[in-house]
């Protein structure tokens, strides 16, 4: 049998970390927050805590059944709410992280439940620092691969297409594509009008540029090629 004061701190640790973590997630505007953290880890540890008692005999001392049965479906339910933060634009996913960080809350309020502290602080200060410090360390190191690709030229059909398969050949994916400037109609001497078209592109680790962009420039219609990274 839990002491009640035991119930009290597991529950009231249970809340400040999944706090600290959603707040992490808040303040970069991800789906879930501040409060979904903190109810998903007080959740998982107030159902660990029934687990516990649910099957304790008080006059035996002894367990009447396995504990961890109630407890282990907060890791499948988890997934469920996880998959709300999922979303996909285009030919991006995002909210693979702040599901994750769900998934991860649930585990630490399973483990501060069993009264497991040193597993589920060392966890919650490992997620901290990966949420808060490696994004930014991977910014530095690796370099963001996502650029924008501004091309500016004749508004003549069929042109996004062949930039579109150029593309495939180099390897780089196309994400957004925005046109700024789109008149398909001809002016007084036949031609197009000019557009400038901006595509959000995710680039692979090795990228010969300068012989894509004079690949790029070979078709026809194409005034001016450039690449810009993307601010994220």
């Amino acid at each position: 049998m839990i002491k009640q004061s035991e119930v009290v701190i597991r529950l009231i640790l249970s809340a400040i970390i999944g706090g600290l973590i959603g707040m992490e997630r808040e303040v970069n505007n991800r789906p879930a927050g501040l409060r979904t953290h903190v109810l998903v880890t007080l959740g998982s540890t107030l159902i660990m805590l029934v687990s516990i008692d649910g099957f304790y005999d008080a006059e035996t001392s002894l367990s009447l059944g396995d504990p961890a049965r109630l407890a282990a479906q907060v890791v499948s339910g988890i997934g469920f709410l996880g998959a709300g933060t999922i979303m996909r634009t285009g030919g991006s996913v995002k909210g693979l992280t702040t599901a994750a960080s769900l998934w991860v809350c649930a585990g630490i309020g399973l483990s501060i439940g069993s009264g497991y502290y040193l597993g589920g602080l060392l966890t919650a200060a490992i997620v901290l620092v990966t949420l808060m410090s490696l994004r930014s360390l991977e910014k530095r190191v690796i370099g963001s691969k996502y650029r924008i690709l501004e091309v500016v030229g004749t508004s003549r059909p069929g042109l996004i297409g062949e930039i579109g398969t150029l593309m495939g050949e180099y390897n780089i994916s196309i994400r957004d594509i925005s046109i700024i400037d789109n008149d398909i109609e001809e002016n007084e001497n036949g031609g197009y009008s000019t557009m400038e078209i901006h595509f959000l592109v995710k680039v692979p680790t090795i990228l010969e540029y300068n012989e894509f962009i004079r690949e790029l420039n070979y078709i026809k219609g194409i005034y001016r090629v450039g690449f810009q990274r993307e601010k994220i």
